[in-house]
C-alpha cells in the first residue's frame, strides 16, 4: 500500500513538473510579437516616406492623415510591446532587469488584471485614431459606414470601463471581506503605557512603607 502512494506521488510530481514547464510553450509566441515589431517597423517608414513626398504638393487633410497613420502604427507597436513583456513576466519567466538602467517603471509591475486594462486603453486609442481618420475624409463615407464605425468604438468604450468598474469592485470586495474579521485589537502604546504605571502604582502601593 505504502509503494503505491509512492508511485503515485512520484507521477503527481512529475506530471506537475510537466504542467509547469509548458509555459515554456508560449515564449515563442511572444517572441513572434517582437519579431512583428520589425513589420511595423519597415510600414512605419514606408508611410513616413510617403508623408514626406506630400509635404510639398499635399493637402492639409492629406499630411494630417499620413501623421494619423504613424500615430496608429506607433499605438499599436506600444500595444504589442505591453503585451510581450507583461504576458511574459505573468505567464512564462520572470526577467533579470538588474542590470538595465533604463527598465520602465511599469514592467514587471502590470499583473494579469491592469494587462487586460492597458489592451482594452490602448485598443480605445486606436479606434480613435481610425475613428478620426474616417471623420477626416467624411465626404468620401458612407452615413451607414460612419455609424458602425462610431458604434464599434463606443463598444470599445464602453467595455472599458465596464471591465475597470468590475476589478475595482473586486478589488473592493476583496479588502472588505479582510476587513470583517473578529479578531481583537491590539493595545495601542498610549494604552500599554496606562496599564504599566497603573500596575506600578499597584506594586508600590502593596510595598511596606519604611
Amino acid at each position: 500500500m505504502d509503494d503505491w502512494k509512492k508511485h503515485l506521488a512520484l507521477i503527481e510530481d512529475w506530471l506537475e513538473k510537466i504542467i509547469f514547464a509548458a509555459r515554456w510553450l508560449l515564449a515563442p509566441f511572444y517572441l513572434g510579437l517582437a519579431l512583428s515589431l520589425a513589420v511595423l517597423m519597415i510600414k512605419f517608414i514606408a508611410e513616413l516616406g510617403h508623408i514626406a513626398g506630400l509635404a510639398f504638393h499635399g493637402t492639409e487633410t492629406d499630411v494630417i492623415l499620413g501623421v494619423l497613420a504613424l500615430v496608429d502604427l506607433a499605438l499599436t507597436g506600444s500595444l504589442l510591446i505591453i503585451v510581450i513583456f507583461s504576458g511574459y513576466e505573468n505567464f512564462v519567466s520572470k526577467i533579470d532587469h538588474s542590470g538595465h538602467q533604463d527598465w520602465p517603471e511599469w514592467m514587471g509591475t502590470i499583473d494579469f488584471s491592469a494587462l487586460k486594462l492597458k489592451l482594452l486603453s490602448s485598443i480605445v486609442a486606436i479606434s480613435a485614431i481610425q475613428l478620426l481618420k474616417k471623420f477626416m475624409s467624411i465626404d468620401k463615407m458612407s452615413d451607414r459606414e460612419l455609424m458602425w464605425l462610431v458604434v464599434i468604438h463606443v463598444v470599445f468604450v464602453v467595455s472599458s470601463v465596464l471591465l475597470a468598474l468590475s476589478d475595482r469592485i473586486a478589488s473592493h470586495g476583496h479588502s472588505g471581506h479582510g476587513g470583517t474579521g473578529t479578531t481583537p485589537h491590539a493595545p495601542t502604546p498610549e494604552g500599554s503605557k496606562d496599564v504599566a504605571s497603573l500596575a506600578a502604582s499597584h506594586g508600590d502601593a502593596g510595598k511596606p512603607h519604611h
